[in-house]
């Protein structure tokens, strides 16, 4: 049935999907052999400053997701505490979404003219002090305000860390390292699921001057990722295609003249992309940020319960991504991506529909090894779309924005919830109507593997 699909999807008269073909005779266990087999050499070709530069990007980015579903799997606890509904907790959820265009603009921008490394420094201690702050908020409403500001500093890390890894990185092998550095976010997610599953309960028993430590708690461990500053600040060098441009820009004025024009001049595959991301973010979002209340209102899942499953279901989304990732090397982007979310709809009902803990974590694995299948080819795609003057800016801003669309995603989700009377019909219908959205909009998009980035 796999293959079957798969051959459906590299049909040009289906989707339009892939402008290069497989190779004769190749099928899809020989490319997914060949692909596993050339994993190790592709690590082993970089030189240690680009080993430096993308461990340093994979774990910014992995952190900066850690911090942001530290809020997804505490919603429930949240509302409690704030003595208020979960649909008044989601809108923190959405107002993190809600800002993050603007982070990717901010960061983006100083990113072009100051250098993608210090950049990056500034913008991960950024989200770390807003995270701690957020451990130590007095009301919802001072919540929601840190959590806008806290989608300013997560807006900004993708762009940056994206520009900074494949400008650094060679072009063989890009796919790959595609899909690794986007499952820093499912890393992320993972260890975020890991510790609520380990410290949520008791830390819910614990009181310091009269008062329960609980979802606080959790919040001040999210402050831990600014130690990664540390080791960007020793090891991490500057892209070498930003000194080179920098050094063929004279003056400041003409960098900002260099961005807006050339922001201006791919305005269409600007909005192809915003497009795009809007549909990848609703894919990941809205299979994700409620599963944990999800699993908690309708199975009644105990904390330890909800992060074993979110381990479990993170695992499968690290190795979707990396595959598909690698596999978009050899069957191209387009088709890695489409194939992925056609593929996400057969999961429905393992996913969402399942009556038992076990079952809905399979479907859990399989359902996000797909969705971030197609995400893991996203960081190669973007930067290889993206006009080299504008690099930090343009991928970034068009992803945001997409967020930014899609913003409403989960507070819509809820409300449709509390008319439904459940979260699972909900969940299935967002599967089946986004991953159909997303091939058909990428099928529309130019090929772009094996672009080289030049200053």
């Amino acid at each position: 049935m796999l293959e079957l699909s798969c051959a459906l999807i590299a049909d040009p008269c289906t989707l339009r999907v892939c402008n290069q073909k497989a190779p004769a005779g190749g099928t899809m266990e020989a490319d997914l052999f060949d692909e596993v087999r050339a994993l190790g050499a592709h690590w082993q070709r970089l030189k240690p400053t680009q080993r430096h530069a993308f461990l340093a990007c994979f774990l910014g980015w992995a952190l900066d997701a850690f911090d942001y579903f530290l809020l997804v799997l505490c919603i429930p606890a949240i509302a409690t505490e704030f003595h208020t509904g979960t649909k008044a907790v989601l809108e923190a959820v959405s107002l993190t979404l809600l800002f993050r265009p603007v982070g990717a603009l901010l960061f983006g921008t100083l990113a072009e003219r100051f250098g993608r490394r210090p950049t990056l420094i500034f913008n991960i201690a950024c989200y770390s002090l807003l995270e701690l702050a957020c451990a130590f908020a007095p009301s919802l409403p001072v919540l929601l305000v840190l959590r806008a500001l806290f989608g300013i500093a997560m807006g900004g890390e993708w762009g940056v860390g994206a520009a900074l890894v494949f400008e650094t990185l060679p072009v063989e092998g890009r796919g790959f390292f595609s899909g690794v550095l986007q499952e820093g976010y499912a890393v992320g997610y993972l260890l975020a699921a890991l510790v609520f599953g380990v410290l949520f309960d008791p830390l819910a028993h614990l009181h310091v001057a009269g008062h329960v430590v609980g979802w606080r708690g959790l919040f001040v461990v999210g402050a831990l990722p600014g130690l990664l500053c540390l080791y960007i600040n020793r090891k991490v060098e500057e892209s070498p295609t930003w000194t080179q441009g920098r050094a063929q820009a004279a003056l400041p004025g003409q960098r900002r003249a260099a961005l807006w024009t050339g922001m201006r001049a791919h305005l269409g595959t600007f909005l192809f992309l915003v497009l795009l991301m809007a549909g990848f973010n609703a894919f990941s979002h809205g299979t994700q940020d409620l599963y944990p209340t999800f699993l908690i209102k309708d199975h009644h899942a105990s904390a330890h319960e909800v992060g074993l499953i979110g381990v479990i279901y993170n695992i499968g989304a690290i190795g979707g991504g990396i595959l598909f990732g690698a596999l978009s090397e050899r069957w191209g982007r387009k088709r890695a991506i489409i194939t992925a979310a056609l593929l996400a709809l057969p999961c429905v009902p393992l996913f969402a529909l399942a009556h038992s803990l076990p079952l809905l974590a399979l479907g859990a694995f399989l359902m996000q090894f797909m969705v971030q299948g197609a995400w893991g080819v996203v960081p190669a795609y973007l930067s290889e779309l993206s006009p080299a003057e504008t690099r930090a800016t343009f991928p970034g801003v068009a992803y945001q924005l997409g967020n930014l669309l899609t913003s409403r995603n989960i507070v819509l989700q809820g409300w449709a919830a509390a008319r439904v009377g459940a979260y699972g019909p909900v969940l299935a219908g967002t599967v089946l109507i986004v991953g159909i959205f997303l091939a058909v909009v990428c099928s529309l998009g130019r090929e772009s593997r094996g672009k080289k980035l030049v200053a």
